[in-house]
């Protein structure tokens, strides 16, 4: 055997590892669709939903000096005879939701 031979295969191996761990690592997210799911379930604990939307791209988002991969999206219902319509963002790693509020 000979050991250039051996030396570039275990090389390649290393490298192809490597890439491959990097590749898995930033594919860790949660889709847009789970954590609208996540976020319709959280909300249906205080009435019934009447629509939702979610952005599917993410975007940075700093919260206590915490930079979060995050989705946006939002949330409407009908109280008696008003609609309600909240924003919310979802950590896209987890899909838990990191900040929720009412729009006026």
């Amino acid at each position: 055997m000979n050991w250039k031979s051996f030396l570039l295969g275990v090389g390649v191996g290393i490298a192809g590892g490597y890439a491959a761990r990097e590749l898995i690592a930033h594919k860790v997210t949660v889709s847009p669709e789970k954590a609208l799911a996540n976020a319709k379930e959280a909300f249906k604990k205080e009435g019934p939903i009447s629509g939702s939307w979610i952005q599917m791209q993410t975007e940075a988002f700093q919260k206590n000096q915490l930079t979060y991969n995050v989705y946006r999206g939002g949330i409407s219902r009908f109280t008696g005879e008003d609609t309600e319509q909240y924003e919310f963002i979802a950590d896209a790693k987890t899909g838990a939701i990191l900040e929720a509020y009412q729009l006026a």
